[in-house]
């Protein structure tokens, strides 16, 4: 609930118990009207293990003028870093602000690019394809497209991998996309999320780092048209309609990674809330071994959870997109291997805005704050640090309460049906602040 929130608890609890506390059950997505073909079995696409240069310790030196005695080393910390942002679409704009600049400066401030340069992995949701060839899809509104000698500004920008599971991968048709796919392996980029077949589209981005290994998984819930999704013999993408084909892939690349990360296309665009569906997905994803689960499509910032201990970002929102992005993030996910036991990874918001093309990083602290203070206030029980780590909200404590209901009655009758006392160990729900 983070710290922004315990002001408005005491009216919400005594809400809830004059009219009574059922807990809201999530209901399975099972299939939808847009029909998902047959099944494959799922290749591996690897990437080497990457070098880490953990540099050299300085030895130090007893003072003793009898003998020089030499401190054993301490390595320095093991980490590992990606980088995950929502949208990515080099509309006019940011052409523009790329061209008159006469590099990725126009595009992309410094900040944000020392923050990509120092991440191990950094990926992003292609909201377009590269191509020549194609016809627009008839009857969509916005298609967008971008001419193969473009995609210099994402070997610029740092991106290291990408998921084309969204609703403009085949706004040129499937020549278009195949296309795409061919240019990306070209230019050393990963991507997931469509392809020539369903096995293709279903395969994930596999990060190795020494002996870890993590599959990041591309899918939409959000295509114009049922034949856009892949089919067995047809080119398209891996949808999210019906659940048994992701989940499946989600248990199978479980059993061969270390951690499996699913970004997901959904949602309504510009709705700052989750729908129920988006709720519900993510817990099945979850509980189908999905360790963390990335949002994008409604173009704004969304909410985030944690379910079972493992993270949830609605939506990221976008990132280099257009002529103005009030807020933007990337999200920053960091391994920390150094001790005896794995560590799940921190995750943490670096938040920033954008104009005519131009996404900077926000460093004004009271700028930075007031950005958090807007995540919280639309996440779910989620607390963020003043440096923007992601934390679920502590049990309520004595620290932040005095008064707790020690007892919960099945009905609510009446006011005397409830045990208050003051604590200040105990758990409950929380009152107010004193």
């Amino acid at each position: 609930m983070g710290k922004y929130k315990y002001q408005s608890l005491c009216m919400a609890a005594l809400i809830l118990l004059l009219s009574g506390c059922n807990e809201k059950q999530y209901a399975s997505i099972g299939s939808d009207s847009a029909g998902i073909p047959g099944k494959t079995e799922a290749g591996v696409e690897s990437l080497p293990p990457l070098a880490i240069d953990n540099g050299s310790s300085q030895q130090e030196t007893s003072p003793s003028l009898l003998e020089e005695k030499e401190e054993p080393s301490k390595p320095e910390e093991e980490t590992f870093t990606l980088l995950f942002s929502g949208d990515v679409l080099l509309s006019d704009h940011v052409l523009n602000a790329y061209d008159q600049a006469g590099g990725i400066h126009g595009v992309l401030d410094e900040h944000y690019r020392n923050r990509i340069a120092d991440a191990d992995f950094f990926f992003v949701n292609q909201e377009f394809p590269f191509s020549a060839r194609g016809s627009a899809a008839p009857d969509k509104q916005y298609t967008f497209r971008l001419p193969p000698a473009r995609i210099q500004l994402f070997q610029e920008m740092g991106i290291d991998g990408v998921t084309l599971a969204n609703n403009h991968a085949l706004d040129f048709g499937p020549e278009a996309l195949l296309d795409s796919c061919d240019l990306l392996d070209q230019a050393g980029i990963l991507h997931t999320g469509a392809g020539p077949n369903l096995e293709a589209a279903r395969r994930p981005v596999t990060i190795a780092w020494k002996d870890k290994k993590i599959a990041v998984i591309g899918a939409t819930r959000v295509i114009p048209v049922s034949s856009w999704a892949a089919g067995k013999e047809h080119p398209g993408m891996l949808a999210a309609y019906d659940m048994a084909i992701l989940t499946e892939e989600i248990q199978a690349r479980k059993q061969d990674h270390d951690f499996v990360i699913v970004c997901i296309h959904w949602g309504i665009e510009r709705d700052q809330a989750p729908q129920e569906y988006q709720r519900t997905m993510a817990r099945q994803m979850i509980d189908s071994g999905a360790d963390l689960i990335i949002g994008s499509h409604p173009h704004v910032l969304q909410g985030m959870e944690y379910y079972k201990g493992k993270g949830i970002v609605y939506s990221l929102g976008n990132f280099v997109f257009g002529s103005s992005i009030p807020r933007t993030a990337l999200l920053e996910v960091t391994w920390d291997l150094s001790g005896d036991q794995d560590q799940s990874p921190a995750l943490r918001l670096i938040p920033g805005t954008s104009s005519a093309g131009y996404t900077r990083m926000l460093t004004e602290q009271d700028k930075l704050q007031e950005f958090f203070q807007y995540m919280e206030s639309i996440s779910f029980d989620v607390e963020i640090e003043e440096e923007g780590s992601l934390h679920p909200a502590p049990p309520y404590s004595e620290s932040a309460c005095g008064i707790y209901f020690t007892s919960w009655p099945s009905q609510v009758s009446g006011i005397s049906s409830l045990s208050i006392i003051f604590s200040n160990t105990g758990s409950g729900i929380c009152l107010g602040r004193i």
